[in-house]
């Protein structure tokens, strides 16, 4: 099969990063919400160095051999391409910046350097903040025979300087090639958690400087002995690709103290992007590169910022301009479920079925409370891979345990950057004598799974909940997801079924209802997509829809690329990295693929299968060989007709947003939907309002 259906995972993921900083640059967008969007774009570039940069890093350190399994491009390949295009990114954010900048004046507030127009009065103030409030904090560092390199940290910003030796009267080099050998490093830290980032100008409503901004301007004060040649910031992102290896597991260490050490050693790992501003020399860049042991590919230079968080300040500063921000939305109570009323009632009628962040997570959070305290409820079974700092989740399991329930909580402890939470939490449940699971080897448990077990006269009853997302009050906000709540008691056999080989280290390799990776989530999907194949071929109306994160396993997309071949007709929604390319003559002309970025992340996941009395399924699975082989995940049939038109219309109303979709071309590249004579349609605004 020929490459040009295939599109790489990382250079894909960088277009959808390029969707969200066209947020940041969509004027239509009320103002603060573009500050967010171009911090969660860098945000987002953070992450991708670090994780999956420094993935194809500990790939050639194994071999420089390994391949990418879709278009052939060696790790190498791979790593330049991708530097190659942020390179041409980090200019489009520096003039996203520009524009940001502008508007923040426009609205009141001032990002000031130095070279702007600081008045005598505010350089005095300036003066003495530096003198009495910034100096005694800092710990600035001359590099030398003696004076090792520093351990940079990683995202912090730095201040560095080329030193000269000072020329006076008595020690005048009149040969500057000899004063050349006499040049030095000077490095200062600019990230002081004590101290805001932002310092305020007084006598200005809202004028600002950069911390770090004014550490350089005085960094004459600092080397006061030496001649300042140069001076820039700079920042360091280092590999964050960590991973239990069998060689940490020790008989007198559990997992939670090898993850504890791999989180510590996560912050020592080797350097793989130099950022700097300004202009530096040559030779400064190659001992910066020395030093780190990085080549020259791995420098970009950026005319902003090096680091946008400081934007949530802003926006905080203009917070009550009610008219930049998004109009405040209040998730709703669904309409079919009465507060007053026993969730567990209310589900034993009939499944019930959230959509955050349009419908409130409280139903569940009460049917959580309700199982704490109902006398017939005998244990709850919980995985958990992201929850809330201040979990109103793990807060109710608490006090089911308390009341004396039997408590089961998988804790994900290596969901990453959220490891050092997951560890605390499972300290906390522990204590309160919940049993604790911390995962399985070698594989993640992502599925989001709660099971609740009744005994009424003898009688053991389950409900279950189903969902896309974490439990997570936090980012129900934020995140698009589904939870389903249901009484089906196979549904309910097969949940204590996944939770019992869990416990025994084993997963499940065959199921009625759920599908289960990782032994049985990717083979029936593949049987259900040979179904619709067969019906295409015997010229019967045949359709597959589905709608997650991102798209990269290669065994599902030559299936669709086979399916669109056959003339199944397919809908794909896709927000993140996909390398199924759709539209190719021959291939893939029957297969649309479009992504939607907006004011919710788009995190739900849905398979459809057929036109004509379609199986639907809600999921917490993307299409990505990890998910499907390395992971742990459900997928959860919507057996009440009700439940399942509902999805089937919401994934329609997606599929027909003309206003935050774009759709990707045969060549792999996305444009936004244009809606011609039609209504505009924002499909997260539909949801809202309806």
């Amino acid at each position: 099969m020929e490459h040009t259906c295939f599109d790489n995972r990382e250079l894909s993921w960088l277009k959808f990063n390029v969707r969200v900083l066209e947020e940041a640059e969509d004027e239509t967008n009320p103002f603060c919400e573009r500050l967010s969007f171009a911090s969660i774009f860098q945000s987002n570039l953070d992450e991708f160095f670090g994780v999956r940069v420094g993935s194809l890093y500990d790939q050639m350190l194994v071999s420089k051999d390994i391949r990418d399994n879709k278009t052939n491009m060696t790790c190498q390949e791979q790593i330049f391409a991708c530097f190659d295009q942020v390179k041409l990114l980090t200019q489009r954010k520096d003039s996203a910046y520009a524009a940001l900048n502008k508007g923040m004046r426009e609205h009141g507030v001032e990002i000031v350097t130095y070279h702007d127009q600081i008045d005598a009065k505010d350089a005095q103030f300036l003066d003495a903040y530096f003198e009495h409030e910034i100096r005694p904090l800092l710990a600035p560092q001359v590099v030398g025979k003696k004076q090792p390199f520093p351990f940079l940290k990683n995202k912090a910003i730095y201040a560095v300087v080329i030193l000269g030796s000072k020329k006076n009267s008595k020690n005048d080099r009149k040969n500057d090639k000899k004063n050349d050998k006499n040049v030095k490093l000077g490095i200062v830290p600019c990230t002081l958690d004590v101290l805001p980032r932002l310092a305020r100008i007084p006598d200005h409503p809202n004028r600002y400087i950069l911390m770090e901004e004014l550490i350089l301007h005085y960094v004459s004060r600092i080397f006061s002995h030496f001649e300042i040649k140069s001076k820039s910031l700079i920042r360091i992102l280092r590999n964050a690709d960590i991973d239990p290896d069998e060689e940490m597991y020790d008989d007198d260490m559990d997992f939670r103290q090898v993850m504890e050490q791999l989180v510590s050693r996560r912050r020592r790992l080797c350097p793989i992007k130099l950022e700097y501003t300004r202009v530096m020399d040559e030779s400064v860049i190659d001992l910066l590169c020395k030093y780190l042991h990085l080549k020259k590919r791995h420098v970009f230079h950026s005319a902003s910022p090096l680091d946008l968080s400081f934007f949530s300040t802003i926006r905080d500063i203009l917070r009550n301009e009610k008219d930049l921000f998004y109009e405040k939305y209040t998730p709703q109570f669904p309409a079919d479920i009465d507060p007053e009323r026993s969730m567990m009632e209310q589900i034993e009628e009939k499944d019930r079925f959230l959509f955050f962040p349009y419908e409130s997570i409280d139903p569940f959070l009460a049917l959580l409370r309700e199982a704490a305290d109902d006398p017939d409820v005998v244990s709850v079974k919980m995985t958990l891979y992201r929850v809330a700092n201040d979990s109103k989740v793990v807060e109710a399991l608490l006090r089911a345990a308390e009341n004396g329930k039997d408590i089961s909580v998988l804790v994900e402890l290596r969901a990453r950057f959220d490891e050092e939470n997951n560890i605390s939490w499972s300290r906390r449940l522990e204590e309160a004598g919940c049993s604790v699971l911390y995962g399985l080897d070698r594989l993640k448990v992502h599925s989001k799974l709660c099971l609740i077990t009744k005994k009424t006269g003898g009688h053991i009853s389950y409900i279950t909940q189903i969902g896309t997302g974490n439990y997570n009050e936090k980012t129900s906000r934020l995140y698009t997801d589904f939870s389903l709540m249901t009484a089906h008691q196979g549904i309910g056999m097969e949940a204590s079924r996944i939770f019992t080989r869990m416990y025994l280290g084993e997963v499940v390799e065959q199921a009625d209802y759920l599908l289960v990776a990782p032994k049985y989530l990717r083979k029936p999907i593949l049987e259900k997509m040979d179904r619709q194949i067969a019906r295409a071929k015997a010229g019967v109306s045949a359709y597959i829809g589905a709608k997650m994160n991102s798209l990269t396993d290669k065994v599902l997309i030559e299936k669709m690329i086979e399916a669109s071949q056959a003339g199944v007709r397919i809908e794909l929604i896709v927000r993140g990295a996909c390398c199924l390319i759709a539209g190719v003559p021959g291939k893939t002309d029957n297969i649309s693929i479009r992504s939607i970025v907006g004011r919710y992340l788009e995190h739900s996941r849905i398979y459809i299968f057929g036109d004509e009395e379609p199986e639907v399924y809600i999921a917490s699975a993307d299409f990505m060989t990890r998910n499907t082989t390395y992971r742990v995940e459900v997928a959860a049939p919507l057996l009440d007709p009700e439940i399942r038109d509902r999805v089937l219309r919401i994934f329609r109303v997606l599929m027909e947003d003309n206003v935050k979709a774009r759709i990707q071309r045969a060549d792999g590249s996305y444009t936004r939907v244009q809606p011609g004579s039609a209504e505009p349609l924002l499909a997260q605004n539909f949801f809202m309002i309806n």
